[in-house]
């Protein structure tokens, strides 16, 4: 009988596993608008963020809706509105963080298999099924000058998003959104993981342009405008960003 168990055990693994990977596949098909659920969390556990949180509204995010459907725009995808942003309720709880860049493998599976399991506990219904999963993290301005990077992962299509609780840093906090929304989507970083410099040419939104610097725009998986060989500028908006031919290519939008 225990043996029995055993195998059932290892088969249900295997068919949830099966699954992910189709409806992985299946998003990056592009048959369909894809529904995002963004949870705010209270990460500094504060009145001033909790006050933050409580005024957030669902049209807050629409302008991640209309970068997204002007960016599909560019690459002829016959989606209007690929991807479609549900503000959700606030989460309690916070997403474990993941371990430190210096990590061995084992480290980094079992922080994977704790994030997913987190999401699967803490999906509160937005009125339609979800797709991809995002936790936005909010911290106190006034007590963070920078904040830690944020994190996504393909498998499982969720992402832990570390972002200011500040109105005038909200069109700042929806270029991080969508830079790690497209993680879950299969989209790599195009910038150097040691200076966080953009890297030439995939990182660059026009890598050809002569002469070659200042860039006008961020390539959104750089996230920062290059200046020149040796400068580079946070993009302040999703107005100063594009999604670039490697990642458009890297997502299913084109070839």
């Amino acid at each position: 009988m225990l043996k029995k168990i055993r195998i059932f055990f290892w088969v249900l693994v295997v068919l949830i596993a099966l699954m992910q990977v189709w409806n992985e596949y299946q998003a990056l098909q592009w048959h369909k608008p894809l529904h995002v659920a963004l949870y705010p969390v209270n990460a500094d556990a504060s009145s001033e963020v909790k006050t933050y949180i409580a005024a957030l509204q669902e049209k807050d995010f629409e302008v991640l809706e209309q970068y997204f459907s002007r960016e599909a725009r560019r690459y002829q995808l016959p989606l209007p509105r690929p991807i479609v942003f549900h503000l959700g309720p606030s989460i309690t709880e916070i997403p474990p963080a993941p371990p430190a860049l210096n990590s061995n493998r084992l480290e980094i599976i079992l922080w994977s298999l704790k994030f997913r399991w987190f999401a699967w506990q803490h999906k509160p219904g937005v009125g339609v099924p979800i797709d991809i999963k995002l936790y936005l993290l909010y911290h106190d301005a006034k007590n963070h000058t920078r904040l830690l990077h944020s994190t996504a992962l393909q498998k499982g299509q969720i992402g832990r998003v570390n972002l200011f609780a500040a109105r005038d840093q909200h069109a700042g906090n929806t270029v991080v959104i969508a830079h790690e929304l497209l993680h879950t989507l299969s989209a790599t970083d195009k910038y150097d993981l040691n200076t966080n410099a953009p890297l030439l040419p995939q990182g660059y939104a026009e890598p050809y342009m002569q002469p070659l610097y200042p860039q006008k725009i961020a390539e959104i998986m750089a996230g920062k405008i290059p200046l020149s060989p040796d400068r580079a500028r946070m993009a302040r908006n999703l107005d100063e960003t594009i999604i670039g031919r490697p990642t458009s290519r890297e997502i299913g939008w084109a070839k």
